[in-house]
């Protein structure tokens, strides 16, 4: 079916049989916030927009406002409206809500009438804008992995009955080992397994079909139950909204089945952990892939990319010089970094290689694959990173190797190196979220000078929240081991 292209000409056609809409924006650690409105409502506002409350970008993820007062929205403003405006082109129907109309919106300052500084769509939207200006353009595509747990019921009603937060609530009073897996053992690419679970399983796909999150491929992968969804390549803003939306339509679907999935990226101590990697690649205005080399390069300084584009070199470079000071948009909990360990098929040191699954980015291109899909895979974000973050990160860091023709001299890690080994000259990436934040916040971090000081005193203090809440929490382990040996 053709996607309906949404005009304010239009759109009250378009909404004809409806009373309502819902509409959601999306905050720093990547979830949806947002509301159901009148139709009448959203008409009068989807031209110039409305205001929501910018708390959203004042508290964290359980709605605890930070310690340290933020400039976006903090007890001086007294957590102050910034106008919300809808996204016409996100337009789609929810399938598992009667079909109610449903619209991104983008958050802008009141008194400038400018993206917000923290807005991870208008963060992509301007990164996006200095590659435009030259007449390129950027596409993308995204791999999560999520481990799913069998949620409890909170009494004897059937699993529709169970509300939201009944397995936060189980976990007060239960270990978390306790919560059943929604299959047990590790069976990657498994075509029985998903049978034990068949409508859910099909009832993602098809789900994601129907609300324009497309996935390409879907199968289960090595972990007690771990599905893994590549997503459908596209235009890298839409690939962007695509994937922040997956994971609503996962719980979304998964909660009337009485599931938890769980995108956190290490949920078990010894097994591997959820990733979300990123593939991605430029293509100039006529859709020809330019990080492919017209001809093999007969001597290039590397064997590695005798078939990747001097702007691809570049573009490498760039992400190569810059992924030590990103890291907490790869790894934005304090959780990440228990994944971004040695052999669990998680990167930990500043590397590359040709199809090099354990390096930071997989360079994938001639003569492994053809010569159109030349692309990198960035191989550090996990499945908790917000898309939007990590995939201006991306593009910002290799448009400054581009534009500053940075050249690659780091060497490939070869087939069968190990990552973090002797042979591993890369820097090691930074080994929890304390250490990256400080990198991050650095007056001479890269990402001062790709994003601007506003973004990342802004989000730089969103981690240290994180890791002051994690600093002064008593775990379990703790009183575990100490409670009566001391």
């Amino acid at each position: 079916m053709a996607e309906i292209v949404v005009t304010l000409e239009n759109i009250a056609q378009i909404l004809e049989n409806d009373t309502k809409v819902k509409v959601a924006g999306i905050d720093v650690d990547g979830q949806l916030r947002g509301k159901l409105m009148s139709k009448k409502k959203f008409l009068g506002v989807a031209k110039e927009g409305f205001g929501f409350c910018s708390v959203v970008f004042g508290w964290d993820m359980h709605d605890k406002t930070y310690f340290k007062e933020l400039k976006i929205s903090n007890k001086e403003n007294g957590y102050h409206d910034v106008i919300a405006i809808p996204d016409l082109s996100t337009f789609r129907r929810i399938p598992w809500e009667d079909d109610v109309p449903f619209f991104l919106v983008s958050f802008y300052d009141p008194d400038t009438k400018e993206p917000l500084s923290a807005c991870p769509r208008g963060i992509l939207d301007r990164q996006l804008k200095k590659l435009e200006d030259e007449g390129i353009g950027a596409m993308a595509g995204a791999e999560y992995e999520f481990y799913q747990f069998r949620a409890p019921q909170t009494g004897n009603g059937p699993i529709s009955e169970r509300n939201s937060s009944s397995t936060a609530t189980f976990l007060q009073n239960n270990p978390v080992d306790s919560l059943p897996s929604l299959t047990e053992g590790m069976f990657g690419y498994s075509l029985t397994r998903p049978l034990h679970n068949k409508d859910y399983y099909y009832g993602i796909f098809d789900a994601c079909e129907k609300f324009n999150t497309h996935i390409e491929g879907w199968h289960t992968e090595s972990g007690p139950g771990v599905f893994e969804a590549a997503l459908a390549f596209g235009d890298i803003k839409g690939m962007a909204d695509r994937a922040g939306l997956f994971k609503y339509v996962v719980k979304s679907i998964a909660t009337t089945y009485g599931i938890t999935p769980c995108f956190m990226a290490k949920p078990r101590q010894g097994l591997p952990g959820n990733s979300g990697h990123m593939h991605v690649s430029l293509v100039s205005s006529s859709g020809t892939n330019l990080f492919a080399r017209e001809s093999t390069d007969p001597n290039p300084p590397y064997p590695d990319v005798a078939n990747l584009s001097d702007m691809g070199r570049h573009f490498l470079a760039g992400i190569l010089e810059g992924l030590p000071d990103i890291m907490p948009i790869l790894a934005p909990t304090v959780n990440s970094y228990k994944r971004l360990v040695e052999n669990f098929w998680a990167p930990v040191t500043v590397s590359w290689g040709l199809e090099h699954r354990a390096a930071s980015i997989r360079l994938i291109a001639p003569p492994t694959a053809k010569a159109s899909a030349t692309r990198f895979e960035i191989r550090v974000p996990g499945a908790d990173a917000n898309p939007h973050y990590v995939l201006a990160a991306c593009l910002a860091l290799g448009w400054r190797g581009v534009t500053k023709k940075l050249e690659l001299t780091l060497p490939p890690l070869g087939k069968g190196e190990d990552v973090g080994g002797e042979s591993d000259a890369g820097k090691r990436l930074a080994r929890n979220l304390g250490e990256a934040t400080v990198r991050f916040m650095a007056k001479d971090s890269l990402a001062r000078e790709v994003f601007g000081d506003e973004f990342v005193e802004h989000f730089g203090g969103t981690r240290e929240h994180e890791v002051r809440l994690y600093d002064e929490a008593v775990t379990d382990w703790e009183v575990k081991r100490y409670m009566e040996t001391i």
